[in-house]
């Protein structure tokens, strides 16, 4: 928990971040995917240099991903997202964000779906590096843990398919299976309330992920992710440079969005920031 400077009382470790993120909006989701990208750069690939890891060359199965990891990289950005269909960028033009956006889209009293405690959903989860995320495999099933809104995903190993019409949810439903060495994840079944990407990017019930996940050091595992949604965009989104870093010294924390919390940072954060901006 951060102490919260303006009562006194604690403040979660998420609204706090917001708070940092509101007084940085200026700085485009390249730049700090950028930034995340040299945090947690490994060595080789091209890669922004970092100080020599000393565990990068210890044995590693390149089928366990258990652990505690931070993503890097630049993943779903302006930078690399296709053309929108009508209905697509309509439904990007209303959104506002209120951190994360393109320089000049931000609002403080924006409407991002976290900013009412609405689950973040996936993939967007993913890429707030600030927060790690612990994978745990079990026969069966592997589950990914995000510290950032204390939520989880299960991803389905026992050879089922895709369903093809499931309920759909924040999260989606999703099943993996093994190409030698790559974990290739396929997930359908998104309800399009979230945002894919920071900036208001969004999509729709149509929308299908694949992701491809393959450890290359001991430290690092690769990601590609590829989204697929005719209904939203005119052709697949391709994800930029992503990858995961071990780092086992982390301590997982129960960072709930709670509505009672959301309300003082709308009180005292945004509402006044909004008043003094116009916005």
């Amino acid at each position: 928990m951060i102490r919260d400077h303006l009562n006194g009382p604690a403040m979660p470790g998420w609204v706090a971040a917001l708070v940092a993120v509101l007084a940085l909006s200026s700085v485009s989701p390249a730049q700090t995917g950028q930034a995340g990208q040299q945090a947690g750069a490994r060595q080789g690939g091209g890669r922004a240099a970092a100080a020599p890891s000393p565990t990068i060359n210890l044995p590693f199965d390149p089928h366990d991903f258990s652990g505690i990891w931070r993503y890097g990289g630049t993943g779903f950005t302006t930078n690399n997202a296709p053309p929108m269909t009508p209905w697509g960028k309509a439904r990007y033009d209303a959104a506002i964000p209120g951190l994360g956006g393109p320089e000049g889209k931000n609002k403080p009293l924006g409407n991002d779906p976290i900013m009412i405690c609405d689950p973040i959903g996936y993939p967007r989860v993913l890429s707030f590096g600030a927060y790690p995320m612990e994978t745990i495999q079990i026969p069966g099933r592997t589950i990914q843990f995000f510290d950032f809104f204390y939520a989880h995903r299960t991803i389905w190993t026992d050879g089922r398919k895709l369903p093809d019409d499931p309920e759909p949810t924040w999260y989606g439903y999703s099943v993996g299976h093994w190409q030698g060495d790559t974990f290739v994840v396929e997930t359908n079944g998104f309800n399009g309330r979230a945002w894919v990407a920071n900036g208001g990017y969004p999509y729709s019930e149509d929308a299908k992920l694949e992701e491809r996940y393959k450890r290359v050091d001991h430290d690092t595992i690769d990601i590609t992710m590829t989204l697929t949604d005719p209904t939203t965009y005119t052709k697949p989104w391709v994800s930029g440079t992503s990858f995961l870093r071990w780092s086992p010294k982390e301590v997982m924390r129960e960072d709930v969005c709670s509505p009672s919390d959301e309300k003082k940072y709308l009180d005292e954060i945004r509402e006044p920031a909004g008043r003094k901006t116009g916005q």
